[in-house]
């Protein structure tokens, strides 16, 4: 199993999945972390910051799908936040969004999740303080 987390320094998840920095991959076997991959973000508008200067064509250049591409070999991502339209995207590829509760590491959220514990705030998909 893999799960994705995104994340700006590497060590917390991302408050808004769009613009994250990276994506740090888990590769997970008999519920041990095996493996860790760093993905940079570099699809969506956000990552290339661009957000909120190109209208109307920001929408259109949100790099969505793109994203998904890269992640396509996992399980899950795991965020403090996340808009709708990414997170309609992900589900459509068979990709769980989670929206995160709380502060915790990239590795305290992959552990939580592998163990069925970790707390989400369900379908907001709002950007979390």
């Amino acid at each position: 199993m893999k799960i994705a987390v995104a994340s700006t320094d590497r060590k917390t998840l991302s408050r808004h999945f769009g613009r994250s920095a990276y994506f740090i991959v888990f590769h997970i076997e008999n519920n041990t972390i095996t493996r860790r991959e760093i993905r940079r973000n570099t699809h969506a508008a956000h990552a290339k910051g661009r957000h909120g200067k190109e209208r109307p064509s920001h929408h259109s250049s949100h790099g969505h799908a793109e994203i998904v591409n890269v992640l396509n070999d996992c399980e899950a991502v795991l965020c403090r936040g996340m808009g709708r339209r990414a997170m309609d995207n992900l589900n459509a590829f068979g990709i769980k969004p989670c929206i995160v509760r709380g502060d915790v590491s990239v590795e305290e959220a992959v552990t939580a999740y592998f163990a069925g514990s970790l707390e989400t705030v369900g379908e907001n998909c709002e950007e979390r303080k």
